[in-house]
């Protein structure tokens, strides 16, 4: 292969994507070479405009675009009673494909055992703060059945112990070791419908 350093370049961080090493990287430039004008410059476009305009929400973690208000916590046409914990954004998706909760998410940004990651790092203040703000009654955690994940939710349980809201933990179907995102919907249902309670601080 020509050692031309713009394609090196392109290779390499095309590799760091999820699912994809060297190999699959060096077959998607070619890919995009031979199709530069239907791929690369609309791509390359699309990218500079997500980079410039969309941004993580500080009070959720959802997406959002800096020209508007974030959808997920600052909705006005629905009023949910609920919020749903998730690690990542990844997650969220998952859970809203399948259209099994109808409620507000929480986005962490990742788990307090992750490397680099301190809980200081993760949304877990602003969900207290959105939890007694919003009169929230549920608050689901969907972390994922790992150490991390458990360990994350332990404390969040911790964080909201003062506040009037029911505690709920996703349950069967959520396999040891799972991760949110990887589960089909019939998991997710049946993780959902099953959720148990973990603490209530209403008594």
């Amino acid at each position: 292969m020509q050692n031309i350093s713009e394609i090196e370049e392109l290779i390499k961080i095309i590799s760091k994507l999820p699912g994809l090493g060297p190999k699959s990287a060096k077959r998607i430039v070619l890919k995009l070479i031979n199709n530069r004008d239907e791929l690369v410059k609309p791509m390359a476009n699309t990218l500079a405009q997500v980079y410039k305009n969309v941004v993580r929400c500080n009070s959720c973690g959802a997406l959002k675009s800096n020209s508007n208000g974030c959808l997920n916590c600052e909705n006005i046409k629905e009023k949910y009673n609920k919020i749903c914990v998730v690690e990542d954004i990844a997650d969220q998706w998952s859970i809203e494909n399948s259209n099994i909760f109808q409620g507000y998410f929480h986005i962490l940004g990742g788990t307090i055992s992750s490397v680099g990651q301190r809980k200081e790092d993760l949304l877990i203040n602003s969900l207290v703060e959105r939890v007694n703000r919003d009169k929230i009654e549920e608050v689901i955690l969907a972390t994922s059945a790992t150490v991390e994940g458990q360990t994350t939710a332990y404390y969040i349980q911790d964080s909201l112990k003062n506040l009037d809201v029911k505690i709920t933990k996703l349950a069967q179907g959520l396999p040891v070791g799972g991760e949110i995102e990887s589960l089909d919907d019939g998991t997710l249902f049946s993780a959902f419908k099953n959720r148990s309670n973990l603490v209530s601080n209403s008594d």
